[in-house]
């Protein structure tokens, strides 16, 4: 297994432990410390992708573990954000059912007699980035009110919150019928 797919599964690593600091309020500092592993989890996405283009390492087995690993840490974040009420379900709801429609398509173009593999297009990428940036803008508002004291907690995090991921629901909706739009042959019956 090649250094980038290694990045790759240290992300999906990470997912537990996030986790456990996110939702254990007993933990000081404990969103704190998510942060920091959300941050972490987040880069080795960009360095994995890097590697692998600049030596020459693009794997089928990376093209699939890649938007795999960032679903798994995206969607758990997602999920604890619900948890602690800091989103409505409906977002997340629609943002991880087009991962789940994205992953079946996925596993349709394999299993087609071309063996395609859909990698990430440029509006998934994008989708992705601006929900681990959100995911982060939201952690650190949370911090910031609960630890620190600097903001007040009513009005401020909860509208910013919610255009945040309003945006990245928007671009799931959008990235999704992207996906949809141009993999829609791979649905057709061709004898």
């Amino acid at each position: 297994m090649n250094l980038p797919n290694k990045l790759t599964l240290a992300r999906v690593a990470a997912v537990p432990f996030y986790v456990i600091f996110m939702l254990r309020n007993d933990i000081p500092l404990n969103f704190f410390w998510a942060l920091i592993i959300f941050i972490g989890a987040s880069l080795t996405d960009m360095i994995d992708g890097k590697i692998a283009r600049k030596r020459g390492l693009v794997t089928d087995l990376g093209k699939f573990l890649d938007p795999l690993a960032d679903k798994i840490l995206v969607s758990s974040a997602l999920i604890c954000f619900v948890d602690l009420q800091w989103t409505y379900s409906f977002m997340v709801i629609i943002i991880i059912g087009r991962e789940f429609i994205v992953s079946a398509l996925r596993l349709v173009a394999a299993g087609n007699r071309d063996h395609t593999v859909i990698a990430a297009g440029i509006w998934g990428k994008l989708k992705t980035a601006a929900t681990m940036a959100s995911v982060c803008v939201i952690s650190i508002m949370h911090i910031l009110t609960e630890n620190i004291s600097v903001l007040n907690q009513d009005m401020p995090v909860i509208i910013i919150s919610n255009v945040l991921m309003g945006i990245c629901t928007l671009l799931t909706v959008i990235s999704g019928g992207i996906y949809l739009k141009e993999y829609r042959h791979l649905f057709t019956k061709s004898k």
